[in-house]
Parts: structure tokens; C-alpha cells; sequence
């Protein structure tokens, strides 16, 4: 049988509304140190400086470059959260991913900001996978963009096998969001690695879940390293026999003749339209 197994170090750190980079280049050194077997680190959204848009750089920036470098140095896969990137006037919400050459492969700008909250904050357009030489294709989604599960259904229709998701979340619906996570691994038989940050950014909790809605590790409030092995094989096993030997969705998905019409161009639901203005409750 082959072997795809395959290290990663989830990072749910302590992080306060500031310039995070020395102790994230820290922490990910010493990550790479201690689990050396490890081969990809994840980052939390926005870990590099918390909120706040007046905080955007055009990218490459000097902070991305540095964690180019530390994954050079270090050999290893990255994904270092997200940071808010300054594209003309537009601010967007981007992830980088960067290869063990220190080498964006990819950026990804999240589709759905947490609006009417994350104001002045663009939507990305295009979704993102990579492969991982001899492992299989990973791809990204950012925090608020879990709770649409067409964006999940798409990163798998585009054969992503592993998703990587750097949250953010320092309020009540952190368990609402644990169960949309597993929900979303075990519809899309995919494995999801949900990154949150602690401390003065987020409430932790972080989640890694498997093709079969199992939870690999689910953390606790407080700062940890999560270490992990991802078994791709498992995926193959589970999305060719079903889930537990029962439910083979993605087939399903597939071979379905049916017409959603909320799909249809130019599309307009009577229903939707009722419910007004997205704007922040008074």
C-alpha cells in the first residue's frame, strides 16, 4: 500500500493585537526543533498583527519574506495564518502558502469576510489548492468562509484532500463553528485543520478532523503545539468504500442529475431578498 502519511504542526498561540512576527518566526523555529519529523506549520488568521486594516502591505512584503526564509531554513511547508494584504484600494484578507524552498506557491484571499464586521475588507474571487509532491493536494479557506458550504464543496471538487483553515475567533459561536468543521470533513471526506489563535485574539479551541468526521485532536483554550499525522491513504480508502463503510457522498455529489437553481445566472431568491440589509444588529 502506499505511503502517504505526512507532519503537521498546527501552532494555537498566545497572541495579543500586535506586531507578532519575531515570536511567530520563534515559535515556528522551535516547533521545526522539537517535532523534527514535522513537514508543514499553520499559522492562525491574521497572527502576524490582529485586526485592522490600517495594518495591510502590498505583498510580497517584508514580513512575508521572512517567513519565505524561515521556511528555507527550516525545510519545511508554511502557512503562516493570514495578514491583510494592500492590492491598489483594495485590502484584502490573503493566506501564503510557501514551499520547503521558501517559495510562494500561492496566495489566497478569503471569499466571504466576516462582514458586516470585518469592514473594509475586499472579497477574494478565486480558490486555492496545492500539491504536495508524492502526498496529494491540499487547499485554503479562512475562517468565516467554513460557514458557506459551497466554498469546502469546492475546494474538494478540485480534488483537495486536505483543507487548512486559519481562524480567528474570540467570541461565543467558537463551538457552533467546531461542529460546522466536523460536518464539513466528514460531508466532503477530507481531513480540516482549524487553526484558531488564544489569548488576547481568540477563545483557541482548535480542531484538526478526518475523512470520517473523527477528531484527530481538538485543543484546549490555552496556548498549544499540535503536532499531527495526517494519513492520506485513509482518504482514498474513505471516498472510494464510504464513510465507515456506509455513505459514499463525493460519488453521489458527482453522478446527481439534479439543478440547484439558487446556481442559475443571474439568480434572485424572493425569499432572501426579505430579509434585508447585512448590517450590524442594533
Amino acid at each position: 500500500m502506499k505511503n502517504r502519511t505526512f507532519g503537521i504542526a498546527a501552532l494555537q498561540l498566545r497572541l495579543d493585537e500586535a506586531d507578532n512576527l519575531e515570536l511567530l518566526l520563534q515559535r515556528i523555529q522551535k516547533t521545526k526543533l522539537r517535532y523534527p519529523w514535522v513537514q508543514m506549520i499553520v499559522l492562525s488568521e491574521l497572527a502576524l498583527r490582529g485586526v485592522g486594516v490600517q495594518h495591510a502591505r502590498e505583498l510580497p512584503s517584508p514580513e512575508e519574506q521572512a517567513f519565505c526564509r524561515s521556511a528555507r531554513e527550516l525545510g519545511i511547508w508554511l502557512v503562516p495564518g493570514s495578514m491583510y494584504e494592500k492590492c491598489g484600494s483594495s485590502v484584502f484578507n490573503t493566506t501564503p502558502v510557501i514551499n520547503p524552498d521558501g517559495e510562494v506557491v500561492g496566495r489566497y484571499r478569503k471569499i466571504y469576510p466576516f462582514l458586516p464586521y470585518e469592514r473594509g475588507v475586499a472579497s477574494g474571487g478565486q480558490f486555492l489548492v496545492f500539491d504536495v509532491p508524492d502526498v496529494g493536494r491540499f487547499g485554503v479557506s479562512i475562517c468565516y468562509d467554513m460557514w458557506f458550504p459551497e466554498t469546502t464543496r469546492a475546494l474538494t471538487w478540485l480534488g483537495a484532500e486536505v483543507i487548512i483553515h486559519p481562524t480567528k475567533t474570540d467570541t461565543i459561536d467558537r463551538r457552533d463553528e467546531l461542529a460546522i468543521v466536523r460536518a464539513s470533513a466528514v460531508t466532503n471526506q477530507c481531513y480540516i485543520v482549524d487553526v484558531n489563535s488564544a489569548g488576547a485574539q481568540g477563545v483557541g479551541r482548535s480542531i484538526i478532523v478526518g475523512p470520517e468526521g473523527e477528531t484527530v485532536h481538538e485543543a484546549s483554550v490555552e496556548e498549544e503545539v499540535i503536532p499531527f499525522e495526517l494519513d492520506l491513504e485513509k482518504v482514498t480508502r474513505v471516498r472510494e468504500r464510504g464513510m465507515k463503510g456506509l455513505g459514499q457522498v463525493l460519488k453521489s455529489f458527482r453522478d446527481t442529475p439534479v439543478h440547484y437553481p439558487q446556481y442559475d445566472e443571474n439568480a434572485v431568491s424572493p425569499a432572501y431578498a426579505q430579509l434585508g440589509p447585512l448590517k450590524v444588529p442594533e
